[in-house]
């Protein structure tokens, strides 16, 4: 990303997109929730700095209402976060956004407005061990399992309303794809989302240049979703997912798209920093700390 003036460094520390205690035990389930706020300001601090104009999108802490609406939990937080998060960009008017989550719905509105801008010339590479394709009424109500569906518009609610375009299913591909909630691999066939496998990224490394550039696209935008690595190389999300990419295979494939196309939007999602949140409870038990 060359003229770093046109690009904005987006902090969007959302975590109400994710229902995620359920999957672990070892620390407090308010905690839990609340870790992807956590995550984003750590993704953050060890970025290497540069004089891109960064934002944070404020972001509420409120645990108690977590009540779920029109299918999703939290519904209420994450449209107000949405057109928040929107009146900001358009403020901006970035030609680039470069976006440090949070859970993954973090990438739904960057997208959506960069897609608005380059309309049928920007494809998506959604990197991620899940297709995030559910929808409302789906058993799992987390919006972040949501975000490429709201990308693409999948259904019609008052967040969905708020975001600027719809991404064609045809635009997209999903990279690292290895688990699938009941029914989202019937889903993605419907819709024909292509998608390719750790084990295919590692026999071909091309794979994915090769997509893109049957894509037509000159600009791409990228999701980069923590749970796509492999667990046993690099494990910073919620479940780890096994036989995932490798570390130096997603700083390739991210690497060379950047060499050969224009990337105008970037998200790295979903880290769960379990140690920092552990060592933060432990410090607010220390009573000369306070």
């Amino acid at each position: 990303m060359e003229n770093e003036k046109d690009t904005l460094r987006l902090i969007y520390p959302q975590w109400q997109g994710g229902d995620i205690s359920q999957w672990i035990n070892d620390i407090p389930a308010d905690d839990v929730s609340r870790g992807y706020f956590l995550g984003a300001q750590i993704l953050n601090f060890l970025a290497p700095e540069n004089n891109q104009k960064t934002i944070q999108i404020p972001i509420s802490l409120d645990i108690e209402n977590r009540k779920t609406k029109n299918g999703i939990i939290s519904y209420d937080a994450i449209l107000e976060q949405t057109k928040t998060a929107l009146s900001i960009i358009k403020d901006e008017k970035p030609k680039k956004i470069i976006t440090l989550g949070g859970e993954c719905s973090v990438s739904v509105l960057p997208f959506t407005y960069m897609s608005s801008l380059y309309s049928d010339d920007i494809a998506v590479i959604w990197i991620d061990a899940h297709p995030d394709i559910n929808v409302p009424g789906d058993n799992y109500t987390g919006y972040h399992a949501m975000a490429l569906a709201a990308c693409m518009g999948l259904w019609n609610d008052e967040i969905t309303e708020n975001l600027p375009s719809k991404i064609d299913p045809s635009k997209a591909l999903i990279v690292g794809l290895r688990e699938w909630d009941t029914g989202m691999k019937e889903r993605q066939e419907e819709l024909g989302i292509k998608s390719v496998s750790p084990e295919e990224l590692k026999k071909d490394n091309t794979i994915v240049l090769d997509w893109l550039k049957n894509s037509g696209a000159s600009k791409v935008m990228i999701h980069f979703d923590l749970d796509s690595l492999d667990p046993e190389d690099l494990f910073a999300g919620v479940v780890g997912v096994p036989n995932g990419i490798k570390v130096n295979e997603v700083i390739n494939l991210i690497n060379n798209i950047n060499d050969n196309y224009d990337i105008v939007a970037f998200t790295i999602a979903e880290p769960l920093p379990k140690t920092a949140i552990k060592i933060k409870n432990m410090l607010n038990q220390l009573s000369i700390l306070k």
